[in-house]
């Protein structure tokens, strides 16, 4: 795709395709607020995936793969946003209804955007999405200083639509005199700039790579906190969703083609194919779970891409998981680390114990300060994988 020859990711936000929803079908209008990671003047062009790229949940709502059906995106936009604190929005409220203007500066329940720029499709305003379409809007020139928000607006239309269920961004609905806070919105895959970049990085995962459990607009995730302490000159692409499975990426569908288009690739996964498989597959599920692990390095492997894999973050799994995670990691640390071109350890700095621990520090979904060590911890390692 052509698109990837050009465009890199700027901003550190997860984003995209990850399950579906069924609104009326009627014309819908929503506001998703990215913060720019790289200042200054590029061309922006935004990609989107008309596929759901993991699983959600259970399954029964949408799988890894599924093709959704066509709709209609009947305009979109770019502005500026110099400041939003998603938290003083939330003081009155947790679904704040808030205002938006163009002109007024931003103050308590409101948001401030200004210098709109119509996005186009192939010269088009207006687009029919196709079943399982990959597209990019035109480039439009736009300057944003390092911390601002581009605001991407859309008015869309459907009877079947994907949406990120678990998005930590701020998303808002219109409802006529207001914006309620929604994430019924379709969601860029990549908030894309014609920057020229020494290497390409992209993170590959569940809810903890996304972000799940730190705040909304926190930026405070392992992946955001680590890639600030990196070289600036290089792009890093989250490409984490919440619910996803190993086995989902190993597919090798449109989600790990996203992955491909990079140069570096961090993956780390193993939290739901544990509870799921274990599930569907008792004691088998280590053994799929090694294999779709193996299979995934492979496949960035094929594409040229250097892999590090993380161990699979505890947990707290009850004792009959916790012996199918030990399995998994002991493979990821004694012979996974003979294909991937490096291997990080994550346990001992989540963990409330040992390297066999399973029992999770700071939660589940490292909260802000499991996350701030361990992107301090693992940012020597990263250093070594991006200089090889």
């Amino acid at each position: 795709m052509k698109y990837f020859d050009t465009y890199v990711s700027n901003t550190l936000a997860g984003s995209g395709s990850q399950t579906v929803f069924y609104p009326e079908d009627r014309p819908f209008t929503g506001r998703i607020f990215y913060r720019i990671t790289e200042g200054g003047r590029f061309n922006y062009s935004l990609l989107f995936s008309n596929t759901v790229d993991s699983t959600f949940s259970d399954g029964s709502v949408s799988r890894k793969n599924l093709v959704i059906d066509s709709w209609t995106i009947h305009s979109a936009r770019i502005g500026i946003c110099k400041k939003l604190d998603f938290d003083a929005m939330c003081a009155e409220t947790k679904e704040p209804c808030i205002t938006m203007s163009e002109t007024e500066e931003p103050r308590a329940n409101h948001i401030a955007v200004s210098g709109f720029v119509p996005l186009t499709f192939e010269g088009k305003e207006s687009k029919q999405v196709a079943p399982g379409e990959f597209f990019a809007t035109d480039p439009v020139s736009l300057c944003f200083e390092s911390g601002e928000y581009l605001c991407f607006e859309i008015t869309f239309q459907g009877k079947m639509l994907p949406f990120h269920a678990e998005s930590i961004l701020p998303a808002f609905v219109s409802r006529g005199d207001c914006w309620q806070y929604s994430r019924l919105i379709p969601f860029p895959a990549m908030i894309g700039v014609d920057r020229k970049v020494a290497k390409k990085v992209a993170y590959i995962g569940d809810s903890i790579t996304q972000g799940c459990g730190t705040p909304i607009n926190g930026y405070a995730h392992w992946n955001a906190v680590l890639s600030q302490k990196l070289p600036r000159e290089n792009a890093y692409w989250n490409l984490g969703y919440g619910y996803a499975r190993a086995s989902d990426a190993a597919s090798n569908g449109a989600w790990l083609f996203k992955a491909k288009q990079n140069d570096y690739v961090a993956v780390c996964f193993g939290v739901n194919d544990i509870f799921h498989e274990y599930a569907a597959e008792g004691a088998n599920s280590a053994r799929n779970i090694k294999r779709s692990l193996n299979d995934i390095v492979d496949f960035l492997h094929a594409s040229n891409v250097k892999v590090l894999v993380q161990t699979v973050p505890p947990f707290d799994y009850p004792d009959h998981l916790a012996e199918i995670w030990r399995e998994v990691n002991a493979f990821i640390r004694n012979e996974l680390i003979q294909k991937a071109e490096a291997v990080f350890d994550c346990v001992p700095v989540l963990s409330t114990g040992g390297p066999d621990c399973p029992t999770a520090a700071y939660c589940g979904h490292p909260n802000v300060e499991g996350s701030a060590k361990w992107a301090e911890a693992l940012l020597p390692a990263m250093e070594s994988f991006l200089a090889l």
